[in-house]
């Protein structure tokens, strides 16, 4: 029976499947986004969340143990500056799985697995409309484009000004 044992070994022994992880961990600190299978992304995830929680922290012991599992100085130095500080207010959750479907050659289920606070495209926040009463509404535009001849009036006159100095 199978009580209690929740870890993915991935169809690998330990060996192969930590250097594994640690590789796939470098790629994404230095990418921010890879694209794998859904079963690696999300051995991956339990991987490199502890990671980044501990990089928050930026003594020499944190990097110690952190380089303990990546073994890259650069990936470490990349994780300790920048996102280290892109994800100092967010308490876990620095990552995000979205699927793409299923690979070609063995219908495998694909995802990329990212970085949340680097992805531009889900990163914009929308624009909020500004909620405003029909009458000041109606109300303002008149205002508004007498304004707009006067405005031009005095760019003009300083314009003049600038030119006679």
């Amino acid at each position: 029976m199978r009580h209690n044992k929740k870890f993915n070994h991935l169809g690998r022994t330990a060996s192969h499947r930590s250097a594994m992880l640690s590789n796939m961990a470098i790629s994404l600190i230095m990418h921010k986004r890879i694209t794998t299978t859904l079963a690696k992304a999300k051995a991956l995830k339990k991987y490199v969340e502890p990671l980044i929680t501990k990089s928050k922290e930026d003594t020499t012991n944190s990097r110690r143990v952190v380089f303990s599992y990546l073994q890259d100085k650069h990936a470490i130095t990349e994780l300790f500056t920048t996102i280290s500080k892109a994800v100092a207010d967010r308490p876990g959750g620095y990552t995000r799985i979205i699927k793409t479907g299923f690979r070609a050659g063995d219908a495998a289920p694909m995802c990329f697995i990212e970085l949340v606070d680097f992805d531009e495209n889900m990163a914009k926040t929308a624009k909020k409309a500004k909620r405003t009463r029909r009458s000041s509404k109606k109300a303002s535009a008149p205002a508004e484009v007498a304004e707009a001849p006067a405005a031009e009036a005095a760019e003009t006159a300083a314009a003049e000004e600038t030119k006679a100095e």
